[in-house]
């Protein structure tokens, strides 16, 4: 009978704990290790020989990146490693970014432990396991310099303000604005940073993570709901 080793990396001790709880009683789960130390953790996998990364997204203080970074940076480590993303951000974006990240798989945390332990042999046993997304729209990506100028209006930015900043005119800022209007299918500003929001491609918290304007936080409270 196969024995799986599993990390979860979390910044939330309640949440772990109760994890770790729920799945004392599967027989298939040798050990259940938490860490909220996120320096070393290539070291700690390779150490205790874990088979299988539990990885929240949004880490906190526990690291100035968040999850799908240092996925990455483990997976760079240790390219057989198999990680699954298990957190309260469900959102389409992050599925897009853990798949082409070569991450297995991306899980809510509002799973019951039978599920979850379902995926967790998934995925040991070579599989990947995402949930199905045939009713989410496909949104054209958006390059560096578009989800710069959503970051920089979600701010406050002026118009003025923002081609300075980037060293463009005001006049390639609106091409690229008309850009991402189109690719997000909105037709202001406001609605194009909402969305990016709700979407995940700008995020309330981690690096880079900023809070939006009193207006802005109104407007996704009444249009985008947050998980």
């Amino acid at each position: 009978m196969f024995l799986i080793n599993i990390l979860l990396v979390d910044d939330h001790a309640l949440f772990a704990k109760s994890l770790a709880i729920a799945l004392e009683e599967y027989s298939e789960i040798e050990h259940f290790i938490i860490t909220q130390e996120t320096e070393s953790l290539a070291d700690l996998v390779l150490r205790e020989r874990i088979d299988i990364v539990l990885m929240d997204i949004n880490l906190g203080k526990l690291s100035e990146n968040d999850g799908l970074t240092l996925a990455r940076r483990l997976l760079k480590a240790i390219p057989d490693l198999k990680i699954i993303i298990l957190t309260g951000y469900d959102l389409p974006v992050y599925r897009h970014e853990a798949k082409k990240s070569g991450i297995s798989g991306f899980l809510n945390k509002n799973i019951n432990p039978d599920k979850l332990l379902d995926s967790i042999l998934s995925v040991y046993h070579g599989r990947s396991c995402f949930p199905p997304d045939e009713n989410e729209p496909v949104i054209e990506e958006l390059t560096s310099t578009e989800k710069q100028i959503l970051q920089l209006i979600s701010s406050g930015k002026k118009r003025k303000d923002l081609a300075k900043e980037l060293y463009i005119s005001e006049r390639t800022l609106s091409n690229h604005l008309q850009h991402i209007y189109e690719k997000l299918g909105v037709t202001s500003s406001i609605e194009a940073v909402a969305k990016a929001f709700q979407m995940g491609i700008l995020r309330l918290w981690g690096e880079g993570g900023i809070s939006p304007l009193p207006q802005l936080r109104r407007y996704l409270n009444l249009y985008f709901p947050f998980p």
